[in-house]
């Protein structure tokens, strides 16, 4: 995804935050069969396009969708961690985000509530709706990427064993 390069607005909303070098220590974590920063990216530009064109605050977008998921964790987390990590992880991305820069009330619920309805945080805002189905959507797209050998090889599978039974 290079196109949000090219769009000069959007990256003089968001280049202090990608220069960051905590922010940069994300790029290292895997999300979703990417890095988490792949990620953030895809979820802040979308996000920030649609609130432009709904004439929103696309600025405040294009921040909180990137901050949604700016938290550390080691490479080696446990299975359980992993699904703990799904609720309290908003919670650790506004902690994060806090310490790094100075959040608006409207980014600070963007990040909080993008887990919703996994976590109870009811988001308060457009934007913050926008950036928690944007993330839903990207986040779809990526599993499906990441396991789609997986799907067709079940869905093969599946065939094969259709066409075994019909034989009998």
């Amino acid at each position: 995804m290079s196109s949000h390069k090219k769009d000069l607005q959007y990256m003089s909303i968001v280049n202090n935050i990608l220069d960051n070098k905590e922010f940069l220590k994300i790029k290292k974590i895997e999300h979703h069969g990417i890095s988490r920063y792949d990620h953030s990216l895809k979820v802040s530009y979308y996000s920030y396009k649609i609130a432009k064109i709904l004439h929103l605050d696309f600025e405040q977008t294009a921040i909180g969708g990137l901050l949604h998921d700016f938290f550390l964790s080691p490479e080696d987390r446990t299975q359980k961690e992993r699904l703990v990590s799904v609720f309290t992880h908003p919670k650790q991305a506004v902690s994060m985000a806090k310490s790094q820069f100075e959040l608006t009330a409207k980014e600070e619920d963007m990040i909080r509530s993008h887990m919703f309805p996994i976590n109870l945080s009811i988001p308060k805002y457009a934007e913050s709706w926008i950036v928690s189905l944007v993330d839903k959507c990207v986040a779809t797209n990526e599993f499906a990427l990441k396991f789609r050998f997986r799907v067709k090889y079940a869905y093969n599978l599946f065939l094969l064993f259709a066409i075994s039974i019909m034989k009998i």
